[in-house]
């Protein structure tokens, strides 16, 4: 019989022992990628167009889509996804109030308001039974975001989309690659947006990509920020002509190249990085089969969804199986064990000051009501999964390799702090009412 040992925070040895050497580094830099980088930078490349254009040809080949259109952030893709649908002065916008902040809140710019729903409590993405009862004659869009690399349930999202005439748009800044049975997400809305960020799992350095199979979205999003390619030989929605040659938001979305060409070079690489990455965190999963008050965030094993790159990865809490053992002091029990943990996950955006209060542009009244039929405002108490659910969740390591004896001590790590819960409730101060970030840290 194998005997527990002490926890590390109550003086025991910790679980990690081993170095973990590059088992956490990221983004993957080559020879290759440095030699592209400079080839742009001693010709002087870096503002114009050419591999960009070769990026997004590439890229649109790889995910699965007729088009694709670079920019220089993953906040500006997403923005225009939300023009190229459409979305403007007056329209409502249904996001998730648990993502983050640039899933939806370029919407303001653009002169619409946002409507949050609640999320699955399961797959921390939109909950597809709590946005119909939103949708009303002024909504245009819904946000799906594929959450810390989960897939949403696009399904039934599609289906009330198509049911009430409105666009959804992917956030696939978390899920590069991941697979919603079996398709390729940022393919199934109708349009989608996602960061190529150096933190991301597709990481090109700073910059942003938006993809869809609509002509007319393309055209839009193209002539929304893209002077220098918005030309009447480069667009085919005859409305759009006459303004040619000046972008129609005044936004300049151009790539600088030095991102274009180091994200031609992962695009080369990426299927056999996340192959790499989705065996050795599910193995980290599979090891903790089982134990109390932990449950896996991914797809289930016959749904043929993947989560791509697991982006943020996140575990699932159950209190109610560990004797009501606080989140905070699970993840501090974690991290005395040599591996860091976090409790919680995004703070949900909705009672958030800026969609109450904040006047932005100068109305007179809240920014978010000031194009609006109605009060959109949406106080606690109104999303109860997602003001709970960074009780709920936590942090977990993102191995990009796989090597299975480190990985094995992390597991071990979070199996003995779950398993030794009695011994960690005695002093238990409880969880703290503001957990969560507005952004995220990568844990080691």
């Amino acid at each position: 019989m194998q005997v527990k040992s002490k926890l590390a925070l109550l003086g025991g040895p910790k679980s990690v022992q081993s170095d973990p050497g590059d088992i956490f580094n990221w983004p993957i830099v080559t020879p290759e990628h440095e030699e592209a980088v400079l080839e742009v930078l001693r010709r002087g490349g870096m503002s114009g167009t050419d591999v960009t254009r070769q990026f997004e040809k590439e890229y649109a080949d790889w995910i699965g889509t007729t088009y694709a259109l670079g920019a220089n952030t993953g906040t500006e893709a997403l923005r225009a996804a939300m023009y190229g649908a459409g979305v403007g002065v007056g329209d409502e916008l249904i996001s998730p109030s648990v993502t983050y902040w640039a899933s939806c809140l370029q919407a303001l710019s653009l002169g619409a308001s946002v409507v949050f729903a609640d999320i699955d409590p399961d797959t921390l993405c939109i909950d597809p039974n709590d946005i119909e009862h939103r949708i009303t004659e002024r909504t245009k869009a819904i946000v799906a975001v594929h959450y810390c690399g989960h897939p949403a349930d696009m399904d039934p999202i599609m289906e009330i989309a198509r049911k009430h005439g409105v666009k959804v748009i992917e956030d696939v800044s978390h899920a590069h690659g991941g697979l919603y049975k079996g398709r390729t997400v940022g393919t199934i809305g109708d349009v989608a947006g996602m960061s190529l960020m150096s933190g991301k799992s597709f990481a090109t350095g700073e910059a942003g990509i938006m993809t869809t199979n609509d002509r007319e979205s393309y055209d839009r999003a193209l002539a929304f920020g893209h002077y220098d390619m918005y030309s009447e030989e480069n667009i085919e929605t005859e409305y759009l002509k006459p303004y040619a040659g000046l972008p129609l938001g005044g936004y300049k979305y151009r790539v600088n190249q030095l991102s274009s060409a180091m994200g031609r070079v992962t695009l080369k690489y990426y299927d056999g990085y996340i192959a790499e990455i989705q065996q050795a965190m599910n193995y980290f999963w599979d090891l903790l089969e089982g134990v109390p008050g932990i449950a896996p965030h991914r797809p289930a094993k016959d749904s043929d969804s993947t989560m791509g790159g697991w982006y943020a990865a996140r575990g699932l809490y159950r209190p109610e199986e560990v004797g009501g053992l606080s989140i905070s002091r699970f993840a501090q029990a974690v991290s005395a064990e040599g591996a860091r943990c976090g409790p919680g996950t995004n703070k949900p955006l909705h009672p958030h000051p800026l969609f109450h209060e904040a006047d932005v542009y100068g109305h007179g009244k809240p920014t978010n009501l000031a194009n609006a039929s109605r009060d959109v405002r949406q106080p606690l108490g109104s999303l109860p999964v997602s003001e709970g659910i960074s009780a709920r969740t936590y942090s977990i390591p993102w191995f990009k390799k796989f090597r299975p004896h480190i990985i094995e001590e992390y597991a071990a790590a979070y199996r003995k702090a779950a398993e030794s819960y009695e011994e960690l409730l005695e002093d238990d101060p409880g969880a703290p009412e503001d957990i969560g970030t507005w952004r995220f840290y990568s844990p080691a």
